[in-house]
């Protein structure tokens, strides 16, 4: 990083590296963070672009379709390395990790970096967003899969219900036939439907 973009002060950047894990799975407001450092916007979103670069981060732009709605347009970010996101965040035990009050955006965060690997791992660029409108209605993860698109959930809970599956329904009602089935992928171990075209799915059986 240093090489990359003359990083002068290391405090400030470990600041920031602080920040952003704080906000992993979350939307991205640049504006927001570079107040909370002290630091200059554009310095902001120039170590954000050397993370993404660097393999660092994954930044996750929002699908956009004519669905007659408004579509959030901020990003929303993960770290590559759960260890790292946990380090960050002060969750350095596993049942912290667990039920600690970033358990969610953790678990969040596992399961995206675990599918972005493994469609890389398949030699193609993966073809990812997420969906939210401005009602609030959202899907993890979109993946683009032989023309359709995979709707992705991820819920830390072991006990997966059919409640888990709204975004993906409101994604379905929004894009129809381009909506392949989905998943919610939990932190449990079972697999089972959760209504039409959704299936739970345990976390390691991705």
């Amino acid at each position: 990083m240093r090489a990359l973009r003359q990083v002068g002060s290391l405090t400030e950047f470990q600041a920031f590296l602080q920040v952003l894990a704080a906000r992993s799975g979350q939307l991205l407001n640049m504006a927001d963070a570079s107040r909370d450092l002290g630091v200059a916007l554009n310095t902001v979103k120039a170590w954000i672009s050397i993370l993404e670069a660097t393999y660092q981060i994954l930044v996750l732009r929002p699908y956009f379709a004519n669905v007659g709605k408004r579509l959030v347009k901020t990003p929303k970010i993960y770290f590559s390395d759960v260890g790292m996101l946990c380090q960050l965040t002060g969750m350095t035990s596993p049942r912290l990790a667990a039920t600690g009050p970033f358990a969610g955006a953790i678990f969040e965060t596992a399961v995206v970096s675990e599918i972005v690997r493994a469609l890389s791992h398949r030699g193609t660029e993966p073809r990812i967003w997420f969906y939210r409108t401005a009602k609030g209605e959202e899907v993890d993860l979109v993946v683009e899969a032989e023309g359709r698109l995979v709707p992705i959930e991820a819920k830390a809970s072991s006990t997966p219900r059919p409640a888990m599956a709204a975004g993906i329904a409101a994604l379905r009602r929004d894009l129809g036939l381009r909506v392949a089935p989905g998943w919610v992928v939990h932190a449990g171990d079972v697999q089972l439907p959760l209504g039409e075209g959704v299936t739970a799915l345990p976390l390691g059986a991705l």
